[in-house]
């Protein structure tokens, strides 16, 4: 199971198209396909999109329902969709036991939830109906071509739209499998934060530390340009480099961030290729 770090989620423009190919995958059962590089923000979308922040420990920790359960009934109700992340070098016999049951699991909350059960009275569950619309796959590129063949079988069989999330090029890899593709009818390309919408995000950035963004103090506007330049838009980079930012500032007790602030923050960071 993959741990999600805990990051401030922001609805992005690149979010809302995220949802918006999303949306189209799922209501015209499509496979599609999301690309970009590393840290923009991809699984975050997809996360938030299958509100897998609140559903996926009950599903992936399947077990006795806790307090939280008709929630967690009415967000899967919702999405109609689930969040799968393959272990490195992930096999086909992992890939046929852990999406199936992640799928059934999923389809027992939306029966509970769109049929309540009545105490007292036995509950059939009716296999044949389908509540699960979407399966979204991150980091595709761990995927053999065995397990991208298993897939496209459950696509065929069950109607279950895919999106595979991936680096940039996976679009290429798909191409290179003509049964796969051929289904494929939408490709998303997810990219860094641009422009008024970065200026939206570091605002929001300065708000969390208690503090006021001005574009027309010089200081602000020196601090925001180290950001952008050592950034580039890169969504994990920037909550790294805040994360840093606020940690030196509580130890110095300094109240504006500086362009030194920033370069101090940016010297205890690991800063490769995002």
């Amino acid at each position: 199971m993959r741990t999600a770090r805990t990051t401030s989620f922001i609805a992005t423009q690149e979010h809302r198209r995220f949802s918006e190919f999303a949306d189209a995958v799922r209501k015209h059962r499509y496979i599609g396909l999301c690309h970009g590089p590393p840290g923009v923000g991809k699984t975050l979308s997809a996360r938030r999109y299958t509100h897998w922040q609140v559903v996926g420990k009950t599903l992936e920790e399947w077990g006795p329902r806790g307090s939280d359960q008709a929630k967690v009934n009415a967000h899967l109700a919702k999405s109609r969709a689930i969040f799968f992340t393959p272990t490195v070098s992930c096999s086909v016999q992992e890939l046929r036991h852990d999406v199936p049951a992640l799928i059934a699991c999923a389809e027992i909350c939306i029966d509970d939830h769109v049929r309540p059960h009545v105490q007292g009275q036995v509950r059939i569950i009716d296999h044949t109906t389908r509540y699960i619309e979407l399966l979204i796959v991150d980091e595709a590129e761990r995927l053999s071509v065995t397990a991208l063949e298993w897939l496209r079988d459950l696509f065929d069989r069950q109607g279950i739209s895919l999106i595979f999330i991936g680096m940039p090029g996976i679009d290429k890899r798909m191409a290179r499998y003509p049964q796969l593709f051929s289904r494929v009818g939408f490709s998303h390309h997810y990219r860094p934060l641009q422009d008024q919408e970065l200026t939206f995000v570091l605002t929001r950035r300065w708000r969390d530390l208690g503090l006021s963004l001005d574009d027309v103090d010089f200081t602000d506007a020196q601090a925001v340009a180290a950001i952008v330049r050592l950034t580039g838009g890169n969504f994990r980079l920037l909550h790294r480099l805040f994360i840093q930012i606020e940690r030196i500032m509580r130890l110095n007790e300094l109240t504006v961030i500086t362009e030194d602030v920033v370069e101090a923050a940016r010297s205890t960071l690991v800063i490769g290729v995002t």
